[in-house]
């Protein structure tokens, strides 16, 4: 979806040295030794007696679902293969060995236990929550095609004026609206396209310059919090708190934004108070000049009233009885029969976030309906863990984590943990605001994560511009980054003690 967006160059440059870190020579034998551990720590999970995992009554299944989860851990942590790929074998293997459609041989449901459905693994990439993602997506592609992106730019960064100070807290906010409905990797590549001609104006030793750099990956990450289409781990958060088959909370897209949203504002301004002070102007004004132009004729106007027509009904969602799921495949139908989308922008949708969600879903599900999460609530005793122990001990590990590899991967790996554990708590984590704190909280965590380059695909396109230095850059990623904890975690105990979600 990117070669539609201003500033594809900068994806394109991020994305080529992103494969290159897979492909050197110099990482080859390291990646090798990866992955060796990776597979004789997954085959000894997989073969240890059941007795070792102290869980009465554990079938082969189950301990076959343990060793995949392992797997997947120590892929996604050690980045042994790209993210995606990982999730598409965590599918693969579930299929083949824990399935009613897997080897004969070692899938006879009398002697290894419960098989899962194989429908049901293959289900989860046509999940209700990647129809979403998919909506998302379709509306960014749309966007970007008739230039109603850099049109909106240009109209909602005219009132803040030609005062410097002005002009950051412009692309703050508008940076980070853009990223709660598009892409925050095209957000950032748009974003630092139109600074282009405003750091032609700032002083090349000023700071102003690594402020209004900063600005865009900072905005683009907290941005993404607003909506929970606005980043994957939101996705997943709303995965488990909706299923049906579990925790069931119902919350809707607009019930989402009503808290979330004000949370954002209040951090974009915090942002925009600490990058002025730490790096503040020399020339007091700059000129804003943002090429492009939105295109005329009528499938622009579909697009525009499609869009306002879509973000209505993910807003009114409990009015008008239509679920956000739903919704997202509206535009879909509308960009398809208009002929506003065509076959080649499929090609463009992110197909490897869809593959790396999808696969943290299949993990859930294995858990779920392999018996092996009912067998941990029975047997390891949830209920007497401290709450406000396991809300610190996930959000650190969620942000230590996010620092260094895929948010996304993190926030799969640890929902499925978690919905576990707060679904045994039950009651006991009344004192924190209940399970929405918990898992709401690691989505929180996983975008509050900005400390370095290889943090988000945000921080390295900023940081390839090569107007931000990684000092610059950890400084003031990890102050936003606790100030955003913070006040996320604050904002949802707060919300769950008054019983509002």
């Amino acid at each position: 979806m990117f070669k539609n967006f201003p500033g594809f160059n900068l994806v394109e440059d991020f994305l080529v040295k992103y494969y290159e870190k897979w492909t050197h020579p110099s990482k080859a034998i390291k990646k090798a030794i990866q992955a060796i551990i990776v597979v004789i720590v997954t085959a000894v999970v997989w073969n240890l007696p059941a007795s070792f995992f102290g869980l009465d009554g554990l079938t082969v299944v189950q301990q076959r679902i343990i060793a995949i989860f392992v797997f997947a851990m120590l892929s996604w942590i050690m980045e042994v293969v790209p993210s995606w790929a990982t999730s598409v074998t965590i599918i693969g293997l579930m299929l083949v060995f824990t399935s009613d459609s897997g080897i004969k041989f070692m899938c006879n449901e009398e002697s290894v236990g419960k098989l899962l459905s194989y429908k049901s693994i293959m289900a989860t990439f046509a999940d209700p929550v990647i129809m979403l993602f998919l909506g998302g997506f379709i509306l960014a592609i749309a966007a970007t095609k008739t230039g109603l992106d850099s049109q909106l730019a240009k109209i909602l960064l005219k009132p803040f004026g030609k005062k410097s100070d002005n002009v950051l807290l412009g692309f703050l906010l508008i940076t980070g609206l853009f990223s709660m409905f598009i892409s925050n990797t095209a957000t950032a590549a748009m974003m630092l396209t139109f600074l282009t001609p405003v750091f032609r104006q700032l002083p090349a030793n000023g700071k102003g310059r690594i402020a209004l750099a900063l600005s865009i990956p900072i905005a683009a990450n907290l941005g993404g919090m607003g909506t929970p289409i606005g980043t994957p781990p939101n996705t997943i958060a709303i995965k488990y708190l909706n299923d049906p088959e579990g925790l069931n909370l119902g919350i809707g897209f607009g019930q989402w934004m009503l808290f979330m949203l004000p949370l954002v504002a209040v951090l974009l301004f915090i942002s925009w108070i600490l990058l002025k002070k730490i790096f503040p102007f020399t020339q007091k004004t700059v000129e804003l000049e943002i090429e492009g132009k939105m295109k005329g004729g009528w499938q622009t106007k579909v697009v525009i009233i499609t869009f306002i027509v879509t973000v209505l009904l993910w807003l009114l969602d409990t009015v008008t009885g239509i679920n956000s799921y739903t919704v997202a495949l509206i535009p879909f139908v509308i960009f398809a029969l208009t002929g506003v989308i065509h076959r080649r922008d499929l090609e463009e949708i992110n197909w490897s976030v869809i593959w790396m969600v999808a696969g943290g879903f299949a993990l859930g599900y294995g858990l779920n309906a392999s018996g092996l999460a009912a067998l941990a609530v029975k047997s390891i005793p949830f209920g007497e863990f401290s709450p406000i122990l396991i809300l610190l001990i996930s959000g650190i590990i969620c942000y230590l984590l996010s620092n260094f590899i895929s948010n996304s991967a993190t926030a799969a790996l640890l929902m499925p943990i978690l919905a576990v554990v707060a679904t045994a708590m039950g009651d006991n984590l009344n004192v924190i605001g209940g399970t929405s704190t918990v898992l709401i909280g690691i989505a929180i965590a996983a975008s509050s994560a900005m400390v370095l380059p290889i943090s988000t695909p945000p921080n390295a396109l900023a940081y390839a511009t090569n107007l931000v230095a990684q000092k610059d850059m950890s400084k003031m990623g990890l102050i936003v980054g606790i100030i955003s904890m913070v006040l996320g975690y604050a904002l949802l105990y707060l919300v769950g003690t008054l019983h509002l979600i």
